[in-house]
């Protein structure tokens, strides 16, 4: 539990201590956001803010999960794991096109950076590559991911072959990665919202290393691969977001950029392949779900008959031309984050107790 702490601490502190530096630096080389000329008006005053700041969260996740490490270097059985490694690859693969993209943006000074076939690649290569190696690695018979499709653990009759968990993976790990970036549109919002899920993996997962079937055969144990290490990444991940919180949140000093909400989008579905959650993320996650499905179906509807269902998309747009102001939309969102995170929870600890007869 302490190397948990640990974790989330040095994500948090390393956070909220280099994020006021990269807001310097940024103004500097004069690497400001661009704002779509389509979106409310209220968010032109925020053309020039420092973007790019999921550079933070991710460097600040990947040292609070190695300083949690080197706190316990030498002691037996623990060491890097190839799970943990595995998703920072993920992560720090989609932070990385996202990265690209937000260069684009600034280099060019549009809203648009990489084109969408250039960004489909980056996200095949990273998403694919995780994959295929996530079903390799065994360490007594568990590899990292399974080739089952999981809700609260392997749903046994949806087993899959290889080749169709590597498009399946890639189709959640590019959908969930793109929703929080859709997310991504007022000051601290994808930010909050994904410390809040990320909080949720830290209980999942800590809960399935307390039950693992490795180390006690009981009834209802988990069959995961390093579950301690994957809740390692979860609580760093989560600090990081809080602590970027601080001064991401409105008005917003600096902003994640797609380099973040990538990174983000990519651990989360990560997390939730590798603790064998998959279709629970689509309820812990249901404000990115929600979001996205905002923009399918303004889309649709709109090629289909040439009118909208709402205002604008994504989702959060929409309320602000209704009237909301942006506050209110982020803590009420917020709220929904939550709610959904407690009602994942609760169906992930309801399965636990069908297995111990409460």
């Amino acid at each position: 539990m302490r190397s948990v702490l640990i974790a989330a601490a040095v994500g948090l502190i390393v956070s909220i201590l280099l994020t006021p530096l990269a807001i310097r630096a940024f103004r500097r080389q004069g690497l400001g956001q661009e704002i779509r000329d389509d979106g409310p008006e209220s968010h032109l005053s925020k053309k020039g803010t420092p973007t790019m700041g999921g550079t933070v969260i991710v460097g600040a996740t990947v040292l609070g999960y190695v300083v949690a490490h080197l706190v316990f270097v030498g002691q037996t059985g623990w060491g890097f794991t190839a799970t943990g490694l595995l998703l920072l690859f993920l992560m720090v693969g989609m932070g990385t096109v996202g990265f690209l993209d937000d260069y684009l943006k600034i280099r060019h000074r549009r809203s648009l950076g990489l084109n969408k076939t250039a960004k489909l690649v980056g996200q095949l290569v990273i998403g694919v590559t995780f994959a295929v190696l996530a079903i390799n690695f065994p360490r007594d018979g568990v590899t990292p991911a399974s080739t089952v499709v999981s809700y609260v653990r392997d749903i046994a009759p949806l087993t899959l072959g290889p080749v169709a968990f590597v498009i399946l993976a890639y189709l959640f790990i590019a959908g969930f990665s793109n929703a929080v970036n859709l997310t991504d549109g007022l000051d601290g919002l994808a930010a909050g919202s994904s410390a809040m899920v990320l909080a949720s993996y830290v209980v999942i997962s800590f809960w399935q290393f307390t039950h693992d079937c490795a180390n006690e055969l009981i009834e209802g144990c988990y069959t995961v691969r390093d579950p301690l290490d994957i809740t390692l990444i979860a609580a760093s991940g989560m600090g990081a977001c809080l602590g970027f919180l601080w001064w991401n949140t409105s008005p917003a000093r600096i902003f994640m950029g797609d380099t973040g909400s990538l990174a983000l989008g990519g651990l989360l579905s990560g997390l939730a392949i590798v603790t064998r959650t998959e279709l629970l993320l689509v309820v812990l996650g249901g404000l990115f779900v929600a979001v996205t499905l905002s923009v399918i179906i303004q889309v649709a509807f709109f090629r289909a008959t040439r009118r909208r269902v709402f205002r604008m998309a994504p989702l959060h747009h929409h309320f602000e031309l209704a009237g909301w102001t942006e506050s209110t939309v982020i803590v009420r969102f917020w709220l929904v984050t939550g709610m959904a995170v407690a009602f994942g929870l609760g169906l992930f600890y309801a399965d636990w107790l069908s297995f111990v007869g409460l």
